[in-house]
């Protein structure tokens, strides 16, 4: 077997034109093939290798020659190496291989493609480095994985914000500020206004008013959108009595909503609903705090006490703000001014510092507001560092820098990476998602976006788990 005879499309005349080449030259287009070149005699010991350079070095390569090219892989890949030497003894055609060479620090891939140097037995096995490809793999499945986290929180705090909506005593309606149409109401919104449940979803606003107080509630919305307003006095259609309604706006997706808050029961309820406000953010598992105007920390919630460590809310209350969060003298003084200037400040990032010394990357929002005692400041902490710190471990190292990565363009096509990372990507998603759901294939099958049969396929290919008794 000869290389012309591996090509799509041979040589024509490989003899005329090739036939002058002398041995070194032929011996440096060997080495230019690939990254690792090894020659092996009829009884598959190594006699010669090559490197392409010292940074793909291997260890324990210094000791190959004399060896047997089986005792220099793992276990697991002989049978690849055993299938390339008999190919070539056999004069059939070969492919790319990967196998594996054993270290200390975990095993590197290399990809060979042997062929006959001729009538003497020997093989030349053209290896190219796969470590670099390895771990820009690990780095993808650490990414889906992330995402996945993510999105599991993001499905979880939604649960949990949906059904404290729904069963919230307080009416409540989300208003779209553009048609004025209700979004969404809660069942004790319906029940206050008389409708069954869902049946204010896409009204307009106006018809849950009295004719007369259409123009009046049109006029206090806009108002809203331009400034906080007090609540205003809203008579219900049919003669059925009058309730206080509040609102406020809020930006989604690109697009402003009204929260509208109903009130038919007096002070004793709006102070329950004070109550509960309070409770759902000491409960909140972001932290906030609240400070007067001279930073000096007025309340805080549980999420708070616990990222900086202390042992209550009273040891916190009444010490400077700058303590825990920012730089000293740098970030927080930041923070305070953007607030005076524009009203807010949205996920500015800092650190906020533990009382035994230790440190959390956090993402600070901040609000003013008008207080009895001058202006308070109200901040929302958000820790974000846990996201890259909750992955697990690369297996191997990473590459330093995207030059690395984009090495590999050049010395193989495309075409050759995809076929030979598909089946090992495929299978790393896969077990990635079966220990994330804890072996549970349905939920598997859901986070990898595939349907339940083509999970069971796919097990069944790469040789992962006992499918029989979910088959039946």
């Amino acid at each position: 077997m000869n290389i012309a005879s591996a090509l799509s499309v041979p040589l024509r005349d490989p003899q005329m034109t090739l036939g002058v080449l002398d041995v070194g030259a032929a011996a440096r287009l060997v080495e230019a093939a690939g990254d690792l070149v090894l020659i092996v005699d009829d009884r598959g010991v190594v006699v010669d290798f090559a490197m392409a350079s010292h940074e793909l070095a291997i260890e324990g390569s210094d000791g190959w020659i004399g060896r047997n090219w089986l005792d220099i892989v793992t276990s697991e890949t002989r049978g690849k190496v055993e299938d390339m030497l008999a190919s070539v003894a056999s004069s059939k055609p070969t492919r790319w291989r990967q196998v594996n060479h054993p270290t200390s620090t975990g095993d590197v891939p290399v990809r060979y493609w042997a062929i006959a140097s001729g009538n003497d037995g020997r093989t030349i096995a053209i290896g190219r480095d796969l470590r670099a490809n390895a771990a820009l793999q690990q780095r993808l499945l650490q990414a889906q994985q992330s995402l996945e986290r993510d999105y599991l929180r993001l499905r979880q705090a939604e649960s949990r914000y949906r059904m404290l909506f729904e069963r919230a005593a307080d009416a409540i309606m989300v208003v779209d500020a553009e048609t004025r149409r209700i979004r969404e109401a809660n069942p004790a919104a319906s029940r206050m206004l008389g409708a069954h449940d869902g049946s204010l979803v896409g009204r307009a606003l106006t018809s849950i008013a009295d004719a007369h107080a259409h123009e009046a509630l049109t006029l206090y919305l806009g108002a809203v959108s331009a400034a906080d307003q007090p609540p205003m006095a809203l008579a219900l259609p049919g003669g059925r009595g009058s309730v206080v309604l509040s609102a406020s706006i809020f930006r989604q997706d690109q697009a402003s909503y009204y929260l509208i808050r109903i009130d038919g029961g007096g002070s004793a309820r709006e102070a329950q609903g004070d109550a509960q406000m309070i409770d759902v953010m000491t409960r909140m598992p972001d932290a906030f705090v609240l400070a007067d105007s001279s930073m000096m920390v007025i309340a805080a919630n549980t999420a708070f006490i616990d990222l900086t460590h202390m042992a209550s809310t009273e040891r916190v209350r009444g010490t400077p703000l700058g303590a825990y969060v920012g730089r000293a003298g740098i970030d927080l003084d930041l923070i305070v001014a953007q607030v005076r200037e524009h009203g807010a400040a949205r996920s500015i990032a800092t650190i906020v510092r533990a009382a035994d010394g230790g440190q959390e990357e956090v993402e600070v929002s901040a609000v003013s507001a008008p207080g009895p005692d001058g202006d308070c400041y109200g901040f929302s902490i958000r820790v974000v560092a846990r996201r890259s710190r909750d992955l697990p471990p690369a297996a191997r190292d990473l590459p330093r820098s995207v030059e690395q990565l984009t090495e590999l363009v050049g010395r193989m096509s495309l075409k050759d990476i995809v076929r030979e990372s598909t089946d090992l990507i495929e299978r790393l998603c896969i077990e990635a998602a079966l220990s994330y759901t804890s072996d549970n294939r349905a939920s598997a099958a859901e986070i990898l976006g595939v349907s339940r049969q083509s999970l069971y396929s796919k097990l069944h290919r790469h040789g992962l788990g006992n499918l029989g008794s979910e088959e039946e």
